[in-house]
């Protein structure tokens, strides 16, 4: 090719013009980052004073059409109330990205809408108040919803509100609730793992039904702290995590510190497993299976400073058939109620109808390391292989007429004044220690080789 200066020139500048068309272009358009759309590019300003709810919700509704996640920069973002339809993915930079609640009946809202993510937010209530079953983010009917890696903290009713939903919640952190972090209705198959939970008024996490039924959470791996009964009551507030009519719940590998109440209660809730967690600082019971429910499983936990360790009651309503095995108790404590002369607590383990207590280790109990039964209500109970040290009564059980048998065969007895097997009649105790005299002249109770020393 013969290259003249004219040439040359001409192709330079032809080459300079399409460059600069170039780059008008990818001016005008919205940028797209390997995440997804930059919300800057579709009107949203971060750090400005003004109010964002009209730019961000017409960002959202545009990227979730697109199926492509809305990325919000690091900084701050005034808003109202927000909807979130099917496909809605909204995505920050973790500890850097903070939306501001201005009011609404919920931050993020959402009814029917399928594949929801929310990473790397931080969600600040921001002292705005917020109606009754709502939180900053509510959700109903949504499917395959993913909630992770975001920070929730300042809510004035609840942080997570979900009804009818299916999806997880991961590594993320809840905190300063003036009710529950997270509350589940109804779920239709939800996971939560791996979450941090301070500083609730009422519950750290509430597994509920509208009716008993199949549930299937698996709550596991999270850590919960300082869980007040704000609102006061005798047990449905102040527990770390509660589970009401839902079956089925796994409650696996928490750790749970400092709560007003238990540190998991499950009430009504049928076939629930409650297995290693860590427990301490309760000032009720610790693991509780109460109420009308059929099965429970309660495994390899470790407990250290409540009223009771483990309880398993209410056959009066139904309650029964459990098993209580492997676990570590230590440090309860008997409690004395405002305006009343009896004091209740001080047990390692109480349980009543259709179970099998074995290989528990019970350490320090002020009043009673194993109880079976409350007056007539006891049936069908083995107590077997554990170990108990230091409680005022090793072995408890109720010598009413009408109760059901119990054997207690195989468990090595330390320590216990008062005596290492006992009858009782509700509170009192009312025999010498069957384990020296016999338990001759109470045919329900079936004493096996223990060790007392």
């Amino acid at each position: 090719m013969n290259l003249t200066r004219r040439r040359f020139v001409n192709s330079f500048s032809l080459s300079a013009a399409v460059l600069t068309l170039e780059s008008a272009r990818a001016i005008a358009a919205p940028a797209v980052t390997p995440l997804g759309r930059d919300a800057g590019q579709l009107g949203v300003k971060h750090n400005s004073p003004d109010d964002q709810t009209i730019p961000l919700q017409r960002a959202i509704y545009a990227t979730a059409a697109a199926r492509t996640p809305l990325v919000l920069r690091p900084g701050i973002y005034r808003t109202g109330e927000l909807d979130l339809p099917s496909g809605a993915q909204i995505i920050g930079a973790r500890g850097a990205t903070r939306i501001e609640f201005t009011g609404g009946t919920a931050l993020l809202t959402a009814k029917g809408a399928d594949g929801l993510v929310l990473t790397g937010l931080t969600l600040d209530g921001g002292g705005a108040d917020l109606p009754q079953r709502r939180g900053l983010i509510s959700l109903q009917a949504c499917r395959d919803i993913h909630i992770a890696d975001c920070d929730i903290l300042g809510s004035r009713r609840n942080a997570i509100w979900l009804e009818t939903c299916s999806g997880d919640i991961r590594n993320t952190t809840i905190r300063q609730t003036v009710a529950t972090a997270i509350v589940s209705v109804d779920a239709l198959g939800l996971l939560i793992a791996q979450n941090v939970i301070q500083d609730a008024s009422e519950n750290g996490i509430e597994i509920l039904r509208s009716a008993p039924g199949d549930d299937g959470t698996i709550v596991t791996d999270n850590r919960i702290e300082n869980i007040k009964a704000g609102p006061g009551g005798s047990g449905q507030y102040g527990n770390g995590i509660n589970a009401y009519r839902a079956g089925n719940v796994i409650v696996r590998g928490n750790r749970i510190r400092n709560c007003d109440f238990s540190g998991i209660r499950g009430n009504s809730a049928s076939n629930i497993q409650i297995i290693a967690n860590n427990v301490t600082d309760v000032r009720e019971v610790a693991l509780y299976s109460e109420f009308a429910f059929e099965g429970a499983i309660i495994a390899n936990n470790v407990v250290d400073g409540c009223t009771t360790g483990v309880s398993v009651a209410n056959f009066n309503e139904g309650g029964r058939l459990a098993i209580v095995q492997g676990n570590i108790i230590r440090n309860t404590r008997a409690k004395r109620d405002p305006g009343s002369d009896i004091e209740t607590g001080g047990h390692g383990i109480y349980v009543e109808a259709d179970t099998t207590v074995t290989g528990n280790v019970v350490e320090n109990a002020p009043v009673c390391g194993i109880v079976v039964g409350w007056g007539q209500y006891l049936r069908d109970v083995n107590v077997s292989d554990n170990v108990i040290r230091n409680a005022f009564v090793g072995i408890g059980i109720s010598a009413m007429d009408g109760t059901g048998k119990t054997l207690v065969t195989g468990n090595l007895i330390s320590n216990a004044p008062r005596g290492a097997i006992v009858g009782y009649d509700h509170y009192k105790p009312i025999t010498g220690d069957l384990a020296v005299i016999g338990a001759s002249e109470f045919p329900k109770i079936v004493l096996g080789l223990n060790t007392v020393q």
